[in-house]
C-alpha cells in the first residue's frame, strides 16, 4: 500500500529529530561511531514508527541497536519534547538495525572478484531451503 503525504511528512520529521538525539548521545558515549537514521516508515494509523539506524563501523550495529531499543522510553520521551508542536501522538517508536551497506559491500566484494566463483564451485552458495 503506497503511503501518504501525511506519512511521508511524519517519518521526515521524526527522522530529522532522531538523528539530532541519537548523535548526540552517541557524542557523550561512543567515540569513533557513526549512526544515521537511513529510513522511518509510520504505519497508516499513525501509532507505529519502524527506524532502521545505519551503524558504522558495523561491528556495533548488534550492540548499538540492543542499546537504542533498551532506552527507547526515553528517546520517545525526548521526541515528544521535540515534536510537540508537530505532533499531536507520539508514534510508537520501534528499532532495527539497517544492513544495506554490509550487502553492498558485498556485491562490490563479488563483482571486484575478491569472492570465490560460484560457478566454479557452487557450494559457496546458500542452499535454498524447502517449504
Amino acid at each position: 500500500m503506497e503511503e501518504t503525504n501525511r506519512q511521508r511528512k511524519i517519518a521526515g520529521v521524526l527522522q530529522k529529530d532522531l538523528v539530532d538525539v541519537l548523535q548526540k548521545a552517541a557524542q557523550d558515549g561512543m567515540r569513533g561511531v557513526i549512526i544515521s537514521v537511513s529510513k522511518v516508515h509510520v504505519t497508516s494509523d499513525l501509532g507505529v514508527a519502524k527506524i532502521y539506524l545505519s551503524v558504522f563501523p558495523s561491528e556495533k550495529r548488534e550492540e548499538l541497536v540492543k542499546g537504542v531499543q533498551s532506552n527507547t522510553v526515553l528517546i520517545r520521551h525526548e521526541m515528544a519534547k521535540r515534536t510537540k508542536n508537530q505532533l499531536r501522538r507520539m508514534p510508537e517508536l520501534l528499532f532495527f538495525g539497517d544492513d544495506t551497506l554490509d550487502y553492498l559491500e558485498e556485491i562490490d566484494k563479488s563483482l571486484n572478484g575478491k569472492d570465490e566463483d560460484p560457478i566454479k564451485n557452487p557450494e559457496v552458495l546458500p542452499r535454498r531451503k524447502k517449504i
